[in-house]
């Protein structure tokens, strides 16, 4: 794999393939400056509903107010506190409230200013107020760029597991800035690239060795950066437009995140201990360690995806987050809560090595449990 047009800096534009519903994920450096105007030539003279959290707000709001007003569009902010804690069904309910105090139309437009919490609780109130307002995409994190913000997911959390309630709702547009994963701290930047590495195991095993080379270029911000989303963007494209409901094949894209949403929950939301992108991390390689374990996959694979996670400075191990997790026993009931599973039996994404990924149906919770304990897990 080699660079592409990126290595000039212009922009890059994957097309999600959706017939009627399709939509353009735009990448590039500068984009929040262009976004009044890419989004007046979808919807001329449209209201603009800003959901952005307090951070994201500091930051980057100014810009993207003066690029609607530029365009002469009409906005109003609607703000929220930063992290998982605001998808709930409080704060969700608070934003469809105020949506329609503001007199809000059907064909105005709803902008998610923010990560993938602002993206999926911002995509959710906008597929549900007035029976669904269409939704922009302004993802300010590695992750949502990469991942959340496109494919519509959209959705909130609940006491029994994450995004467990939710719809699926496609943006109208996705403006990828990459100049703003400079304002990232570097452990929000590098839970990002956890989701960036996923593409390479899923089913690239090329992307994969161009990332043991180049991720350090992604991390300065070099032309890399803006390829390495860009291919992931494309990736998650194809799946999207092949198994938009994720009845099949989209689920590959939960590499990682059975075990990872299980830690989470464990954990707490609040980011303190673990944040969406470390849990993937820790899941990735508690799917190939336990795809060796099944005799599945090389065990050389999985301390190279181990070890190369590790060098980027992610968590690797359940001992890596700080605190005292929960038993076992809890969570295997984080485990049954995933949303893919099927008649009450277990579905996790293994794989037979670097990109070999697949689907595997009726897990034995058994061999699932003895695989944690030796892993160090809770007690």
């Amino acid at each position: 794999m080699t660079l592409s047009p990126a290595e000039t800096g212009a922009r890059r534009t994957v097309r999600v393939d959706l017939g009627a519903r399709g939509y353009d994920i735009v990448i590039g450096d500068g984009l929040i400056s262009e976004a009044g105007a890419r989004i007046a030539a979808l919807f001329p003279r449209a209201r603009v509903a800003i959901i952005t959290d307090e951070t994201v707000a500091e930051l980057h709001l100014p810009a993207f107010k003066a690029a609607l007003e530029a365009a002469g569009l009409d906005h109003e902010t609607f703000p929220v506190k930063p992290g998982e804690a605001s998808k709930s069904f409080p704060i969700f309910e608070d934003l469809c409230d105020r949506l329609l105090a503001s007199r809000l139309e059907r064909g105005d437009v709803v902008a998610a200013l923010g990560g993938g919490v602002i993206g999926d609780l911002a995509g959710f109130v906008a597929g549900v107020v007035r029976r669904g307002m269409p939704f922009v995409q302004v993802p300010t994190t590695l992750l949502a760029q990469v991942d959340s913000s496109v494919g519509g997911k959209t959705g909130i959390n609940t006491r029994h597991g994450k995004n467990l309630v939710g719809i699926f709702n496609q943006p109208a547009l996705v403006l990828a800035d990459t100049a703003v994963l400079d304002t990232l701290s570097p452990r929000e930047f590098r839970a990002g690239y956890a989701e960036v590495a996923k593409y390479g195991l899923i089913d690239d095993p090329d992307f994969f060795v161009w990332l043991e080379e180049n991720w350090a270029g992604i991390f300065e911000g070099a032309p890399a950066r803006i390829e390495a989303v860009a291919h992931s963007c494309e990736a998650k494209a194809r799946v999207v437009a092949a198994d938009e409901r994720e009845g099949g094949v989209r689920a590959l894209l939960n590499l990682g995140h059975t075990f990872g949403h299980a830690l989470e929950r464990g954990v707490g939301y609040d980011g303190a201990l673990l944040v969406h992108g470390e849990g993937v991390s820790i899941g990735t390689v508690l799917a190939h360690r336990f795809s060796a374990e099944m005799g599945l996959c090389p065990a050389e694979d999985a301390e190279r995806v181990e070890r190369h996670l590790a060098i980027v400075g992610l968590p690797t191990h359940m001992s890596d987050i700080p605190g005292q997790l929960p038993g076992i026993p809890e969570l295997m009931r984080y485990i049954a809560q995933d949303k893919k599973v099927s008649r009450g039996a277990l579905t996790f994404i293994l794989t037979r090595g670097i990109g070999r990924s697949f689907i595997e149906k009726g897990v034995d919770p058994a061999a699932v449990e003895g695989f944690l304990e030796r892993s160090g897990g809770g007690v």
